[in-house]
């Protein structure tokens, strides 16, 4: 009677795990972002930027040490006076090139801002659309093929990345 009761009580138990059964999907938000042309255009603005900016700081970077190696060439004929001046001068540089490259590239430089400047519209744009296939499919989870999160496998039936593109407009 007892292994009855539990056999049954099991049975109600996944009776109700099975109709509450989550629904889940999967985005491959490397494959969909490739398949947009604005983000290859950003992409390729934020390489140019980046360049761009990196070439004046290594210019600031040669022009202190050309000063460096210039002073070294005439150490022995400067004073006291003028090695500080030129030491001074040495450091000013360095202090330029650096305090430039963290105005560029430091974690909230001109870079960072210019990234999310151009890249946050077309996220939200791609999380909308997700959000909107996940609501009317009914879909709980929906999770990114693309990103270290451990997914082992993933079946081609339950990635929506195609869907995610046509709801853009970039039909696959």
């Amino acid at each position: 009677m007892i292994r009855k009761a539990i056999i049954c009580a099991i049975c109600v138990i996944c009776g109700f795990t099975s109709a509450s059964a989550q629904k889940f999907a999967l985005v491959d938000m490397d494959y969909i972002l490739k398949n947009i042309p604005a983000y290859e255009r950003a992409n390729e603005q934020l390489n140019q930027v980046s360049k761009k900016w990196q070439a004046e700081v290594d210019a600031l970077t040669t022009e202190a040490q050309t000063l460096y190696k210039n002073y070294q060439n005439e150490l022995v004929f400067l004073s006291a006076e003028q090695k500080k001046a030129k030491q001074d001068a040495i450091m000013e540089k360095e202090k330029q090139a650096s305090e430039l490259k963290r105005k560029y590239f430091g974690p909230e430089g001109e870079l960072f801002k210019k990234r999310t400047s151009l890249m946050t519209p077309i996220q939200d744009e791609i999380y909308n659309a997700v959000k909107d296939i996940a609501d009317l499919r009914g879909y709980q989870l929906v999770l990114d093929r693309a990103s270290d999160t451990g997914i082992i496998f993933g079946s081609p039936k339950i990635d929506i990345s195609n869907e995610v593109l046509g709801k853009l407009g970039y039909s696959r």
